[in-house]
């Protein structure tokens, strides 16, 4: 199975974002490719353009790390709360 190079995160992320596709980091271990932002009638299109970039690039859990830490750096992240605090918060939820 091809794996993505770490020379490739840039480039990688450049083009799930020009997909319409909004790429974050969540937290300093994560990140998300949300479709959220698509129209409902572009989305099938969307899935294609995301399965053709991943075969292109290939495996890329290796680079987690990596490529979290290059969102960071040009502003696509979001900033989660540590577990134990997360957990706080659910439990002061009203019910």
């Amino acid at each position: 199975m091809k794996r993505m190079r770490e020379e490739d995160i840039p480039a990688f992320v450049q083009e799930v974002a020009a997909t319409g596709c909004d790429i974050c980091a969540v937290g300093p271990a994560y990140y998300t490719m949300g479709d959220s932002d698509v129209r409902r009638g572009k989305r099938r299109g969307l899935y294609k353009k995301l399965a053709d970039i991943d075969a292109r690039y290939g495996s890329r859990d290796h680079l987690r790390y990596q490529i979290v830490a290059h969102l960071a750096s040009i502003g696509r992240y979001i900033d989660a709360p540590p577990p134990d605090e997360e957990m706080w918060i659910d439990s002061e939820a009203p019910d």
